[in-house]
């Protein structure tokens, strides 16, 4: 049974013949030959780049699909073909050649049918003007969805590419969080579109393969879909780096024939031994990828012979105790190299991958990598979530990785609540689509997989919100740890809470997960609004009194820059400045340029902080204004402050040397702030004693400091049994610089204090 009665070019029957149109996209032509990669029997088949057939898609649909469904498939064809008649790609073919291409791929997983109508209809929305009401209709709710999710948001007017490219992803990945097919016809889109990218210029080739690399590559890689990761990867990386590719195709061609005379005899070697201990394997070599071998040359500063010098082996065994009697088996031929064994089956990968790792030395001293597995688990690996397709049976018990993959897509769902903007969306789910893991335990022994790098923190948003909103402190092994601690391979990991406890703005500087990153920034922008409106209002008016514009606004002005702004209201816009989202200077600037000033774009000063007025810290301003813990400035200190990104205003001394480090980094982030004259509460400041190690001194210290009014919050000493001096180290509170100049002078008159200094960054 074909899908049409007509071919692909001919016209169709029933509707008007659209005005031709040329894609501006990608073309059909294959790229530059690139380098066979060893695939087993069970890999995923690819599609050669070409012309799609109509007649090879309804022979792989047949294989699994009803007649019923492929009368449906048939009709989404030729609405398609309808649609797109006309059209023709930027190397000359018909367009419907690519949705072919695209539901091809798609058959290759054995997706169903709505997900093979979708592919067929993924481009109608955004090329053709097709209302999805149309679609409904004629395809049902769940095939209009999924083109719903997969069409771009061409109606709506972005500030810039970058804030439109931002939103078609946001749309997409909360898409795909609803129904994983989305993402699945959008990297079958995109393998298909890259497989054909040779006739672009080199800037959009540059631009596309950048994109792939940035977002397609790790999200294939954290679904599991190792074949269109690693494809994607390869042809990325021709178009990014082409001299840098050729060299490398050009090396491994001549290597190769050097390198079969060693692959024959471990390979014979392997299968023997395997056949003798009566374990059923197949067994094959790896060859790596051009892209692997230039990322291993770099990441370790290895020259290509020796990357290529290390021979992999994937070993594909009947049964899961197989895999461990072929591990002990392989051992007892070659050597095992220490340091060198990884169990991705007892502890699988985050996207599901499971293989057992290890690394002997074979003949002639030469590494070689074996990956052990079953049938099943190469399936998984190659072809990831696809490989226990949700949709194509009715059982509605989910496998394991199923349930980590619909974890992490309602992950999206959660970050999406908190997210205030697409860019920042996505820059979120960027931190989350990461290659490597660590994996750590709770106290009652559940994994928790996190990206390599995680902290305390990180492990209590993972657990859940609540936790990490109320974190106080941590403890790792059973030993008392900071919050920014880096988490290990097989720690245990106890978080302690309190109710009362709140996120605080230095935990953005060290959490590496986007859920915690998104929760932390909105208990910020929430539970701290009525603070960051007051102070952007205050930073927003002292901005417009320098290019002599009157803070109130006309409503007619607001409302301009409130929709190229994109802020919903005022107070959005003062928040988004009070926490450092927003430059104050750069959107006086804009109502500048709004008024008919002389330019829109008139540069900015990155020394106006001094000119105009300072603004006033009175020490109660809550989370949006926050003293820096490299200096503790106190009233009486020269003060400057800093505007961080979703982290309010940070105030350091003037003279604090991790200030000077950062304002030569970002000038225009520096603004003059000022104490105010009654300021009710005290300050943390640090104090350090050179002292004469002898009885009482300790208490003769911390009494003086009490009658000086002094609170002590922490002391530390550094003991050395070599000296007679020792260091004495104090948090106090005090009100001011006064009142701490007062302390000092007290605390030197003690007996047994040599030197004391108030001490800085």
């Amino acid at each position: 049974m074909d899908l049409t009665d007509t071919d692909v070019t001919g016209k169709p029957a029933s509707r008007a013949r659209r005005p031709a149109k040329i894609e501006p996209g990608v073309p059909t032509s294959a790229p530059s030959a690139l380098p066979p990669v060893t695939s087993s029997p069970l890999a995923t088949p690819t599609l050669t780049a070409g012309v799609a057939s109509v007649t090879h898609l309804t022979e792989k649909l047949s294989e699994y699909m009803t007649a019923a469904d492929l009368k449906k498939v048939k009709e989404a064809y030729r609405f398609s073909d309808e649609m797109h008649l006309g059209q023709v790609r930027k190397s000359g073919e018909p367009y419907i050649s690519h949705p072919i291409a695209v539901a091809e791929i798609c058959a290759d997983w054995k997706l169903d049918a709505q997900a093979i109508m979708a592919a067929l209809l993924h481009d109608v929305m955004e090329d053709q003007d097709v209302k999805k009401d149309e679609l409904i209709e004629r395809f049902g709710a769940p095939v209009a969805n999924l083109v719903d999710g997969l069409s771009k948001l061409e109606k709506i007017e972005f500030q810039s590419q970058i804030e439109a490219q931002a939103e078609n992803f946001r749309k997409m990945l909360l898409a795909m969080a609803s129904d994983v097919r989305v993402i699945l016809i959008k990297l079958a889109d995109r393998l298909h579109n890259m497989r054909t990218l040779d006739v672009m210029t080199p800037a959009k080739k540059r631009r596309i393969a950048s994109e792939t690399m940035e977002v397609y590559v790790p999200i294939a890689h954290r679904l599991g879909l190792n074949n269109i990761y690693r494809e994607l990867q390869e042809i990325s990386f021709s178009h990014l780096y082409p001299l840098r590719y050729h060299v490398l195709a050009k090396a491994v061609k001549a290597a190769r024939g050097n390198r079969r005379e060693v692959v024959k005899k471990i390979l014979e070697s392997v299968k023997n031994t395997l056949a003798m201990a009566e374990i059923e394997a197949e067994v094959y070599g790896r060859e790596k990828t051009l892209y692997g071998i230039y990322k291993k040359m770099r990441s370790k500063h290895l020259s290509f012979s020796q990357v290529l010098d290390v021979y992999g082996f994937r070993v594909v065994v009947d049964s899961f105790p197989n895999c461990y009697v072929a591990l002990g088996t392989l051992h007892s031929l070659y050597k095992p190299m220490p340091g060198k064994f990884k169990d991705y089956i007892a502890i699988r990968k985050l996207n599901g991958y499971q293989s057992l790792h290890t690394t002997l030395i074979g003949p002639y001293g030469t590494p070689v990598e074996f990956q052990i597995r079953t049938q099943e688990m190469h399936r998984t690996a190659e072809s990831g979530v696809a490989a226990h397709w949700l949709y194509k049976t009715g059982d509605i018990n989910l496998s394991d990785m199923q349930q980590r993959t619909h974890a992490w897509l309602q992950s999206l769902l959660d970050i999406q609540q908190q997210t205030g903007d697409s860019a920042e969306f996505l820059e979120h789910v960027k931190v989350d689509l990461f290659p490597d893991s660590v994996y750590v335990f709770t106290p009652k022994s559940k994994i928790i997989a996190l990206p390599r790098g995680a902290t305390p923190i990180d492990f209590a948003y993972a657990i859940h919100t609540g936790i990490g909103d109320h974190t106080v402190s941590v403890t790792i092994n059973g030993e008392p740890s900071t919050l920014r601690s880096e988490l290990r391979n097989g720690d245990i990991v106890e978080i302690v809470t309190d109710a009362s406890s709140r996120p605080s703005p230095s935990w953005l500087s060290f959490v590496r997960t986007g859920k915690a990153r998104s929760a932390i920034r909105h208990h910020l922008r929430t539970i701290n609004l009525p603070e960051s409106i007051a102070l952007g209002r205050q930073l927003l008016s002292q901005a417009l009194a320098s290019v002599s514009i009157d803070p109130d606004l006309p409503e007619p002005l607001a409302e301009r820059l409130l929709n190229e702004s994109s802020a919903k209201s005022m107070d959005e816009l003062y928040a988004d400045i009070g926490i450092g989202k927003r430059m104050a200077a750069l959107v006086a600037r804009h109502i500048f340029g709004l008024l008919g000033g002389e330019s829109a774009a008139a540069p900015v000063d990155h020394n106006s902080a001094a000119e105009l007025d300072p603004v006033t810290i009175c020490g109660s301003e809550g989370v949006s204004v926050q003293l820096a813990q490299c200096c503790l400035p106190i009233p009486g200190d020269a003060i400057i402050g800093q505007l961080r990104r979703d982290q309010g205003l940070l105030v350091h001394t003037s003279d604090c040397s991790v200030a000077k480090r950062q304002r030569q980094k970002e000038p225009d982030r520096w603004i003059a702030v000022k104490w105010g004259a009654d300021i009710n509460r005290r300050f943390d400041s640090r104090i350090k004693l050179l002292i004469n190690n002898e009885k009482g001194i300790l208490a003769r210290v911390a009494a003086e400091i009490g009658e000086s009014d002094g609170n002590i919050t922490f002391v530390g000493m550094d003991e050395d049994k070599e000296h007679v001096l020792h260091q004495l180290r104090f948090t106090i509170q005090v009100k001011d610089r006064v009142h701490l100049a007062g302390l000092l002078r007290n605390v030197r008159r003690v007996a047994g204090v040599n030197r004391i200094l108030r001490e800085r960054s």
